[in-house]
């Protein structure tokens, strides 16, 4: 029988009690076939010990194959209490027999038959806005080589991703919005670019996937002439989590859903939740297991970061008793080694304030009143480990080791300098007490 332990001065007594003591390296010995280990607790867990101890100071290599080839004080020689009994976990926390319920994938666009636009023109290509308020709106206009014409983007698919480019294309800074429509004026007839898909960091337009040049197809579902369009601006909000308080702050919390049932209303909580309150009588007394977090989200660019809904659309919360401006601010996923999310944090909507600013900028945005929400740069917006919600419910999650990322602004739908820092990825090890994030690593939702 193989068992991890750990290379510490410890006591140790030839009953067997199933004692825990935590590990932090882990070694294979051989337990002496008398004694059995438990495989559960970090702590004394079914009874004490006899006054008994036959071995103490205990340190191993790792190497040996028998505790008898490891350094100690000497048979019944020991300073030892009862309550410092050693143990043992009997299965490594780090792998499991029985796989964790898998969630779908979130949706991601599918890229299919494209080619990069310059090796279809052979050239480069020329850009301007045309039909906006100022030099910096408007249509956006293509030039191919070799041609005198000018002409037109199909705005399906069209998104701040590739408004990005032709911002940056332009020399116009940051794209503010990215519309599909007619209201810059053009004609559908002079569209001769389909299917534009571009990362956000390309240089130029060129540089970015297309389908068509030429006679392309570009629908038009909504009548609106889905023109491609773009709005610049000089100044940009740019939001980065930060991860160095993300694993300062991670922390297990059992808690009954009797003082959950706010957040089950807002669907906080894994689904298995929902089919427990219908099990009956003493549904309310069944634990749930929560691993809490801080979010603390920092706006390190030169614009105030604006919620995508205007005031009017924002919504009321009862249980927390503020407006909600955005429906996805964030995304919180565990993600185990195959690449599936096995948990995922359901926090229904999120309220953005200042709440806490460098020393010379002063706080703008706040929740309370219907007041205005945001976030001020140079200030940041945290969401506490002990605000309701602000948690990735794990109860269906077996012990071992996962990634855990932090996603802010996934959907892209909110304008920034960047999104190749909006994203926190890190290594989660759930144990059966305790819970460790770190290694992180900022990147792209």
């Amino acid at each position: 029988m193989w068992m991890n332990v750990v290379p510490r001065q410890t006591c140790f007594t030839p009953t067997p009690v199933p004692h825990i003591f935590s590990s932090r390296n882990s070694y294979l010995v051989e337990l002496w076939p008398t004694y059995y280990a438990a495989c559960d607790s970090s702590t004394l867990y079914l009874h004490l010990p006899t006054d008994r101890f036959w071995m103490d100071n205990l340190f191993c290599m790792g190497t040996e194959k028998n505790l008898t080839q490891c350094k100690f004080d000497g048979w019944g020689i020991h300073d030892c209490e009862r309550d410092e009994a050693a143990g043992v976990v009997c299965r490594s926390h780090f792998s499991s027999s029985t796989p964790s319920p898998t969630l779908p994938p979130r949706d991601e666009p599918i890229i299919t038959n494209k080619t990069v636009l310059k090796h279809a023109v052979e050239g480069k290509v020329k850009l301007r806005l045309q039909g906006g308020r100022s030099e910096f709106e408007g249509r956006v206009e293509v030039q191919l080589a070799g041609s005198e014409e000018w002409g037109l983007l199909c705005g399906d698919g069209w998104s701040l991703l590739e408004g990005m480019v032709v911002c940056r294309h332009l020399g116009y800074g940051y794209a503010q919005g990215a519309l599909s429509t007619d209201f810059f004026g053009g004609n559908r007839s002079d569209i001769i670019i389909s299917g534009m898909k571009c990362t956000g960091n390309e240089g130029k337009l060129e540089q970015c996937l297309h389908d068509d040049v030429g006679e392309v197809f570009c629908p038009d579902p909504s009548a609106n002439g889905n023109i491609a369009g773009v709005t610049c601006v000089q100044k940009m909000a740019d939001l980065v989590p930060d991860h160095m308080e993300l694993a300062r702050s991670a922390r297990l919390e059992d808690k009954q859903l009797f003082f959950l049932q706010c957040a089950m209303e807002e669907n906080c909580l894994a689904t298995s939740s929902a089919e427990v309150e219908k099990s009956g009588y003493g549904w309310h007394l069944n634990t749930r297991r929560l691993m809490r977090f801080t979010a603390r989200i920092f706006n390190q660019g030169d614009e105030a970061f604006r919620p995508f809904l205007p005031k009017q659309y924002w919504e009321w919360h009862a249980c927390h008793m503020h407006y909600h401006s955005m429906e996805v601010f964030a995304h919180y996923d565990i993600i185990d080694s195959q690449g599936n999310r096995v948990a995922e944090g359901h926090k229904a909507s999120f309220c953005l304030e200042d709440n806490n600013c460098l020393p010379d900028v002063e706080p703008v945005f706040k929740c309370a009143n219907y007041g205005d929400q945001g976030i001020s740069p140079g200030c940041t917006d945290t969401y506490a480990y002990n605000i309701d919600c602000q948690w990735v419910d794990i109860t269906d999650l077996k012990p071992g080791t996962y990634t855990f990322k932090l996603a802010i602004n996934p959907e892209f739908k909110v304008a920034e300098k960047t999104f190749d820092n909006n994203a926190a990825s890190c290594e989660m090890i759930y144990g059966t007490q305790n819970v460790w994030i770190g290694n992180c690593t900022l990147g792209r939702p």
